[in-house]
């Protein structure tokens, strides 16, 4: 009797495919190494993103610990997002991957 065993991906490669799936993961990634670090400013930084799909795109980044929240006790409130140790970590992944598809079109 042949037993089959359910094969999981691992959570790192789930979350890759979470990420890179989404529209503007990369996006919000770049945006916050340049800075711009509050949800209003992305809005308005990038014609097409939405308010909705940029909340639920940081809702996923903060599931993974990806990116980091700081809410500041203000009226009107105020809240800001970082990237956090892992993101980096998996930002330097997609950097090497940019990289290599240099390479790629470069050869001949």
């Amino acid at each position: 009797m042949q037993t089959h065993r359910k094969i999981m991906a691992p959570r790192v490669g789930t979350m890759v495919q979470i990420i890179a799936g989404c529209k503007w993961s990369l996006t919000v990634f770049e945006l916050l190494r340049q800075g711009v670090n509050r949800p209003g400013a992305m809005v308005r930084s990038v014609e097409g993103l939405s308010t909705k799909a940029l909340n639920e795109c940081m809702r996923r980044l903060l599931d993974f610990e990806l990116i980091d929240k700081t809410t500041f006790p203000e009226i009107p409130p105020r809240v800001e997002y970082s990237i956090t140790s892992k993101g980096s970590r998996l930002l330097e992944i997609f950097d090497a991957m940019d990289r290599l598809e240099s390479d790629f079109d470069q050869q001949p």
